[in-house]
C-alpha cells in the first residue's frame, strides 16, 4: 500500500479504484504499441479488450500511442481535438517541426483517445535517429531491415512526444507502458534523455523464443544452456534482440503475461519480470442464464448443415451423435501443436473403432495457408445439399396441399396416391445425385503446395482420409472464417459456439487467447502446461478438467506420453453423455469471470503502483508488497457429476436413463454456481513473483 502523499487501492465490485492522496486527475497514463488501431497479432486483442476497463478507470487521462495508417484511420478512428493541454501542445510542436501527428477516439468499447504518428512522413529523420540510438545504447540497425527502421522512427517520435508532454505536464506525473520490442526504442530513448516518466515494459513473447521454437529446437529443456548472442546472430536478428533486451533493462518495471513466459524471459532477456499480468477479455453476460447453451444449439445446427454437404454420399453416421472439434490459429505446425493433435486423432480413431462406438468426431483445422481457391468437390457438396433441400421443400409443398384438400373434403387421403409418378422420379434423381465415387475431401481449398504441406503430409501418413469406417473425420479449412464465405458462412465466434471442444495442445504459447475465448463462450478446451492460459487455470482451478479445461503435460512428459494423455482426454470427452456435456459447459462458462479485465486489471494496477514508487521514490513510497496472487485460492473440485464418465461408466459412450436420473439427484447447478460466484470474490493475497523458486529443467521437447 502507498503512504503519505501517495496512492492506495481498494476493491469495488472486483474493480480497483484510486482513492485519497493523489487521484488519477494528477496522473497521465500512456500505452505504446505498434498494434494500436493496427491489427497484426494478439497484442491488438489485449489492448482493444482492455481499453474499456482502463478508460473507465482513468477517463480523459488515458491515451494510446500507435502508428498512423490511412485505411485504419478512416475505418477505426473518429478524429477530434485533444482536450488535454499537455497533449495538444506536444502535438502542435511536433507538427510545426515537420511531423504529422493525428489524434482521435478509437471506435472500440471505451472509446479511448489515440495519438497516431505518420511513420513515412518523418522518414527523412531516419539517419539522424539511427545516430541517436547508437549514442544511447550502441545498437545499430541494418539499412535493409525495413521493419526495424520503421520501429526506430516510431520510437523516436514517441520519445519526442513524451518529452513535449512532460515539459507541459504542469506537475502531473506520467506513466508509460510499452508493449513488445516494437515500442521499445521509445523507452530506451526516453530513459537515455532522463525524461521524468515512470516506465513499464511488457513482453508478450520473447523475440528469440519464437524463433527458436519455430526451428523445432528443444527449447524448454535447454533454457539455461543457450548461447543467446550466438543464436540471435545466426538468425540475423541480433540488433532486434539488443533492442528488446535494452528495453527490458531500461524499464522501471518489467512485466510479462504468464509464469511460463516469465521463466523464458529470465533466461532469454536476463531479467526476472517484476509482475505477471495475465491477459483478459471483455466478458459479456447474457440476461438469460443459459442463453449461451441456446446459441450453441443454433450454431451447431449450421455446422451440421455444412457437414451434410461436405460428406454427401458418405453420410452414414448420426449427426446427433457427432462431436465437432477444432483447432485454430497461425499455421505453426509444431508450435501450435497440430503435430501432436493429428497423432492423437489417429489413436482416438483406433479406440472408437475398437470399442465399436457410434460416436463420430469431425475435426476442423482453421489455420490460414496459401491456397488457389475453393476445392471444386467441396463446393459441389454444398450445391448438392442445397439442391436436395429445395427438392424436399418442393415435394413437401405438393404433399401438404393434397393433404389439406383431402382433409377439407372430410377424406383420409390415400398415401399411395398422394405422391404421383413425377414426385417419385424427382426424389429418385435427387438420391442418385448424392452418389459419389471419391471420398469426401480432407481440405476445403486447393493448397498451393499440398505435397509438402505439414498437415496434409501427416494426414497421408496416419491414413485418416474420411473413409466410411473412420470414426474420426478431418476437414482442413486453410482460411479465416467469414460470414460472407460461400462455403461455411459463419464468423469465428459463431463457429466456436457451435463446436463441442477446442483443442490447442501448443508447445509455444505465451498466453493463448483461443482457449480463453472458448472458455468465455462456455466451450470446453484442451490446452497445455506450456501455455500461459494453462498455467493460469492450473493455479486458479482445483480440478480444471471438471470445468472443461483439459491441460496436457508437454513440459515434463515425453512426446509419446503427452500424445497418449491427449488421446485419453479426447476419448473421455467422447464417452460423455449429452447431459454431462451440458453440465460441463455450464461450469466452463462460469470460469469466464476469471478472465474478465475487471478482475485481471488489478495486475496492471499493481505494475503502475510499483513503477511510480521506483520512478519517483521521493514522492511515492510503496511497501515491499507484491502483485495480486491467488495463493490458497482455487475454484474447488465440484462435488457432483464426474467431469468424465470414465470413473462411473463402461466403455460405451452412451449413458442409460437410470444414470441420467442419478445425475439429476447429485447435481444442483444453482448451488454449485453460487459457490463459484462467492469464490471469484474471495480476497487476494499480495506477494511478488517468487524470487527463490528453483527452476525446473529436464523437460522433454514435444
Amino acid at each position: 500500500m502507498l503512504r503519505g502523499r501517495s496512492l492506495s487501492v481498494t476493491s469495488l465490485g472486483g474493480l480497483p479504484r484510486w482513492e485519497a492522496g493523489l487521484p488519477v486527475e494528477n496522473l497521465l497514463l500512456f500505452e505504446v504499441s505498434w498494434e494500436v488501431t493496427n491489427k497484426v497479432g494478439g497484442i491488438y486483442t489485449v489492448i482493444q479488450t482492455k481499453a474499456k476497463t482502463t478508460a473507465d478507470e482513468w477517463g480523459d487521462n488515458y491515451f494510446l500511442i500507435g502508428p498512423y495508417f490511412e485505411h485504419n484511420m478512416k475505418t477505426q478512428v473518429e478524429q477530434c481535438e485533444p482536450v488535454n493541454d499537455a497533449v495538444r501542445r506536444a502535438m502542435d510542436t511536433m507538427n510545426k517541426h515537420g511531423c504529422q501527428v493525428r489524434f482521435g477516439r478509437w471506435l472500440i468499447e471505451g472509446s479511448p483517445y489515440v495519438v497516431l504518428f505518420d511513420i513515412g512522413y518523418s522518414a527523412w529523420n531516419l539517419d539522424k535517429w539511427k545516430g541517436d540510438l547508437w549514442e544511447a545504447c550502441s545498437v545499430g540497425i541494418p539499412y535493409h531491415d525495413q521493419e526495424a527502421n520503421d520501429m526506430l522512427i516510431f520510437g523516436s517520435l514517441t520519445a519526442w512526444f513524451l518529452k513535449e508532454v512532460t515539459d507541459h505536464a504542469d506537475g502531473r506525473h506520467v506513466i508509460v507502458q510499452f508493449h513488445e520490442w516494437q515500442a521499445g526504442i521509445g523507452l530506451i530513448l526516453s530513459r537515455a534523455r532522463k525524461l521524468p516518466i515512470a516506465t513499464v515494459f511488457t513482453t508478450h513473447a520473447t523475440l528469440l523464443g519464437r524463433y527458436l521454437c519455430a526451428a523445432n529446437i528443444d527449447f524448454y529443456n535447454h533454457l539455461d544452456k543457450f548461447n543467446i548472442d550466438k543464436e540471435a546472430g545466426e538468425r540475423q536478428i541480433y540488433h532486434r534482440y539488443c533492442m528488446e533486451r535494452a528495453s527490458v533493462h531500461c524499464a522501471h518495471v518489467f512485466t510479462t503475461v504468464s509464469e511460463i513466459t516469465a521463466i523464458e524471459a529470465e533466461h532469454m532477456l536476463k531479467r526476472k519480470p517484476d509482475v505477471v499480468t495475465p491477459n483478459g477479455l471483455n466478458v459479456k453476460k447474457f440476461s438469460a442464464v443459459h442463453e449461451f447453451q441456446n446459441l450453441h444449439a443454433m450454431y451447431k445446427a449450421r455446422i451440421q448443415e455444412f457437414v451434410r454437404g461436405h460428406f454427401y454420399g458418405h453420410l452414414d453416421f448420426d449427426l446427433e451423435k457427432t462431436l465437432f472439434l477444432f483447432i485454430a490459429g497461425r499455421y505453426e505446425f509444431s508450435n501450435k501443436g497440430a503435430d501432436i493433435f493429428l497423432e492423437s486423432l489417429s489413436r482416438l480413431n483406433f479406440l472408437l473403432r475398437m470399442h465399436k462406438s457410434d460416436v463420430t468426431v469431425v475435426v476442423f483445422f482453421i489455420m490460414p495457408a496459401k491456397t488457389n481457391n475453393f476445392n471444386v468437390e467441396t463446393l459441389k457438396g454444398q450445391a448438392v445439399r442445397k439442391q436436395l433441400w429445395d427438392t424436399a421443400h418442393s415435394v413437401k409443398e405438393k404433399f401438404g396441399k393434397k393433404l389439406y384438400d383431402a382433409l377439407l373434403r372430410g377424406e383420409i387421403p390415400d398415401m399411395n396416391n398422394i405422391l404421383d409418378r413425377d414426385d417419385m422420379t424427382i426424389m429418385k434423381r435427387a438420391i442418385f445425385s448424392t452418389q459419389r465415387q471419391s471420398l469426401p475431401p480432407v481440405t476445403t481449398h486447393n493448397m498451393i503446395d499440398d505435397s509438402t504441406d505439414p498437415i496434409l503430409s501427416t494426414i497421408r501418413r496416419i491414413g485418416l482420409f474420411n473413409s466410411r469406417t473412420d470414426r474420426v473425420k478431418l476437414i482442413l479449412h486453410p482460411e479465416f472464417l467469414s460470414s460472407t464465405s460461400p462455403l461455411l458462412p459463419m464468423d469465428y465466434e459463431e463457429f466456436v459456439r457451435g463446436c463441442h471442444l477446442g483443442v490447442f495442445p501448443s508447445y509455444y504459447e505465451p498466453w493463448g487467447y483461443t482457449p480463453a475465448e472458448c472458455t468465455v463462450m462456455g466451450i470446453p478446451s484442451v490446452t497445455t502446461n506450456l501455455s500461459g492460459f494453462g498455467c493460469f487455470m492450473q493455479e486458479h482451478v482445483a480440478d480444471p478438467t471438471a470445468y472443461g479445461i483439459y491441460i496436457v503435460d508437454r513440459r515434463f512428459c515425453s512426446p509419446d506420453d503427452s500424445c497418449n494423455q491427449l488421446t485419453q482426454f479426447l476419448y473421455g470427452f467422447c464417452k460423455q453423455s449429452r447431459r454431462q456435456r451440458i453440465i460441463q459447459r455450464n461450469r466452463t462458462e462460469r470460469l469466464s469471470d476469471l478472465l474478465d479485465w475487471r478482475y485481471l486489471g488489478r495486475y496492471y494496477q499493481h505494475a503502475r503502483h510499483l513503477t511510480l514508487s521506483r520512478a519517483f521514490p521521493e514522492k511515492f513510497h510503496m511497501e515491499p508488497t507484491s502483485p495480486p496472487t491467488t495463493e490458497g485460492f482455487k475454484y474447488p473440485r465440484p462435488p457432483s457429476v464426474p467431469p468424465s464418465p470414465s470413473g462411473s461408466q463402461g466403455s460405451s459412450p452412451q449413458s442409460s436413463d437410470a444414470e441420467d436420473d442419478d445425475e439429476d439427484e447429485r447435481y444442483d447447478e444453482e448451488e454449485e454456481a453460487e459457490r463459484d460466484r462467492l469464490n471469484i470474490k474471495s480476497p487476494f493475497s499480495l506477494s511478488h513473483v517468487s524470487r527463490g523458486k528453483k527452476k525446473q529443467h529436464g523437460e522433454y521437447k514435444n
